[in-house]
């Protein structure tokens, strides 16, 4: 199988991209493309229909909470981003139900409980940020299309450095998801990933 970004090329995803490269680092602006790129492949291979567009601008913005210009004091990282999201779409001209939903998807994305039926894109952000961060379901990817999105969008040292920005979250907000998320062995899965082996 040739690796494949499914082909999304428009303004508006070019505009997300752009944004996401002048606030995160090179290894978190390739863990949201790589997010994309497993949410869609996994919608490709289980033939479920979504708004692509909604999901490449929601996966490159969901992680914005976490860079220091947008770390909110007081609201969770996915929270803040899902207010960067919809401040975002709103310059590119997207009415307020589609901005609507650009905040939900980043805001579910921490919830591992949405199912493609309720919320196709939001699960399938889902589904990309847990294979990207912590491994899980990537062996179900074609060996293929990892070891091209690899190639494309290297890891750089993703995962210790994601652990420290979400460990850093849960200490200052002890009742986020993302403290859950700690409290739950993410240290522990995020070093067996098995797309840093």
């Amino acid at each position: 199988m040739t690796w494949t970004l499914h082909n999304l090329d428009s303004d508006t995803a070019r505009s997300a991209f752009e944004a996401a490269s002048e606030y995160a680092d090179q290894a978190l602006l390739n863990h949201s493309v790589r997010s994309y790129a497993f949410g869609a492949e996994y919608a490709r291979r289980h033939g479920l229909a979504h708004d692509a567009e909604l999901l490449y601008v929601s996966a490159l913005l969901h992680d914005l909470g976490l860079t220091p210009p947008f770390d909110s004091h007081t609201l969770p990282f996915e929270e803040a981003g899902g207010h960067v999201a919809r401040i975002f779409t709103a310059g590119l001209g997207w009415a307020p139900q589609r901005r609507a939903r650009a905040q939900e998807v980043i805001v579910l994305h921490m919830r591992d409980d949405v199912t493609a039926a309720e919320d196709v894109e939001s699960h399938l952000l889902q589904v990309g940020t847990s294979a990207d961060v912590s491994g899980l379901r990537v062996a179900d990817f074609d060996p293929a299309f990892r070891a091209g999105l690899l190639e494309h969008y290297p890891r750089l040292g993703f995962g210790p450095a994601f652990l420290a920005l979400v460990e850093d979250q849960a200490v200052r907000k002890p009742t986020c998801a993302a403290a859950a998320y700690v409290a739950g062995g993410a240290a522990r899965r995020i070093a067996a990933n098995p797309l840093d082996a």
